[in-house]
């Protein structure tokens, strides 16, 4: 499975016209992990392998035609082009295609989405997942049943109580009018906690770069992928006496999956065709607990890196302005986003990977960093950040919870700190990861929107950190007590690294 979630901002005032490649120009270069791309000297009949481009332009008519002219002399093949944001996603044999439509007039970026060739036909979970047994499930249902108003295996889930989930869902569990996009390996909408919530008119498989919206596209490959049907579940389980209950059991649920079929890998064009695509299918929250690969961060003087940047933050950005809030998790590597350097000896994960040190003002986290995008952080049931967790002052906007089962554990029947939730085939199990906190935040996100029917994103952004619980900064975080801080908060109690504006709250929002 890829790394489904691990930023400091990308600070940018970006115009409305959707053009980031104008706000990029100023930022100072950075050390890359790639060789920039040579110039334009192959004729568009030089060979190599097939490898998937995006390129970025102007959106006027005139520019995008005479682009696309420019795409087929160059020997690239246009699969599809997002007219409204200037996106046009090509595949090419021409290995010097993207220096020649670098080169090309009214291209503004252009680069690969990939380092690995194009297969016939990464997330942010920290670990595998533990399937629930049957007889786990009996001691729980067990537990649950003391509990007034409980889904059978209700008890295990501390993250509920923990943000008042459970006492909002008597007051409010969220509108049918919501619904929050899964963008993530698929969801298995035949599992009975999401069927009831399940938006089939919202979903689709965008996997290349083209919305597949027939029966069961938005389905996850196989048992394996079940990531996004992990995280559907957090946010709208449905409370109808079976399993568990989600954040948000009244909202829909849909489903972008975005995964290479082969590789189980995040790319740049597919993310893009699911941002455009929840927008135009009118879905108000879309959550993201993965990060674009191949690069965990993308450096903006590197051509390709650049142009992955500039196309995923066109779409976002259009979704952000057709009304979509879009939440994304920060990371499991303990990194520090508002740090001076990160080292990186990951990316690029579809081919070898090199060791590099990166400056996070510089090169940077998709789509986490992007402007607009919520960003958010995981704790435990003791409400501190998970040992796993990345953070950064002026970066997390906001905290969930998202597990912890080395250093947090609760008073439940299975004693698991991790995040009990929906699996495909009707199962049942735990995972831990910022993957596990963003859908929390999602679903408060929802609520908030059930409640604040005209919120634009930027209001239930502001809403979200004014009603969520502050946190200050631990006079240490030394979680294994070697006497070593494992990592360090900066800021004060009602904004800070580790926790953003504070722990979200779900009684909160509906009150």
């Amino acid at each position: 499975m890829a790394h489904l979630r691990s930023r400091r901002r990308l600070a940018l005032a970006v115009p409305v016209a959707l053009s980031l490649t104008a706000s990029l120009g100023f930022l100072p270069g950075v050390a890359s992990a790639a060789p920039l791309a040579a110039p334009a000297t192959a004729t568009a009949t030089a060979e190599g392998p097939n490898l998937s481009y995006v390129v970025n332009t102007r959106t006027d008519r005139y520019t995008i035609a005479s682009v696309q002219k420019a795409i087929a002399a160059a020997g690239g093949k246009v699969v599809i082009t997002y007219d409204r944001i200037g996106v046009i996603v090509v595949h090419s044999t021409n290995p010097e295609f993207g220096a020649t439509m670098r080169a090309t007039r009214g291209v503004q970026s252009a680069g690969l989405t990939r380092t690995a060739p194009l297969a016939p036909a990464g997330t942010t979970d920290e670990g595998a997942v533990d399937v629930l047994t049957d007889a786990e499930a009996a001691k729980v249902k067990a537990a649950s049943a003391d509990i007034p108003d409980a889904e059978p295996l209700e008890a295990d889930q501390w993250d509920l109580r923990s943000i008042g989930a459970d006492k909002a869902a008597k007051i409010n569990d969220g509108s049918k009018r919501v619904t929050v996009a899964v963008i993530d390996t698929g969801v298995d909408d035949t599992h009975p906690d999401l069927a009831p919530n399940f938006s089939k008119s919202q979903s689709a498989n965008c996997d290349g770069g083209v919305a597949d919206t027939s029966e069961g596209a938005w389905r996850p490959y196989t048992v394996d992928d079940y990531h996004g049907t992990h995280v559907a579940g957090e946010i709208a389980a449905a409370r109808n006496g079976v399993g568990v209950a989600g954040v948000a059991p009244g909202v829909k649920v849909s489903s972008i999956n975005v995964t290479d079929k082969k590789s189980g890998l995040f790319y740049a064009e597919s993310v893009v065709c699911a941002f455009v695509f929840a927008a135009d299918h009118g879905v108000e929250i879309t959550n993201n607990s993965y990060y674009v690969d191949p690069w965990l961060y993308n450096c903006m003087e590197d051509p390709d890196q650049k142009a992955i940047v500039d196309a995923v933050n066109r779409a976002q950005l259009y979704a952000q302005k057709k009304g979509t809030l879009n939440l994304a998790s920060a990371g499991n590597s303990n990194h520090d986003l508002a740090s001076d350097a990160i080292a990186d000896a990951t990316s690029p994960n579809d081919t070898t990977p090199v060791s590099r040190t990166i400056d996070p003002s510089e090169c940077f986290d998709v789509p986490t960093q992007l402007p607009g995008v919520v960003t958010v952080s995981a704790t435990g049931v003791k409400n501190e950040k998970s040992y796993y967790s990345t953070y950064g002052n002026g970066v997390v906007d906001i905290a969930a919870p998202g597990g912890d089962r080395r250093y947090q554990l609760p008073d439940t029947p299975s004693k698991d700190g991790r995040i009990l939730s929906t699996l495909p085939e009707g199962k049942y199990g735990f995972l831990q990861g910022t993957s596990m906190a963003a859908p929390h935040a999602s679903a408060v996100a929802a609520l908030l929107k059930s409640t604040h029917p005209w919120a634009s994103p930027k209001q239930l952004q502001w809403l979200m950190k004014a009603q969520a619980d502050k946190q200050a900064c631990p006079t240490t975080y030394d979680q294994n007590g070697d006497g070593t801080p494992d990592a360090v908060c900066e800021g004060g109690p009602r904004a800070n690294g580790f926790y953003g504006h504070g722990i979200v709250n779900a009684l909160k929002a509906v009150k």
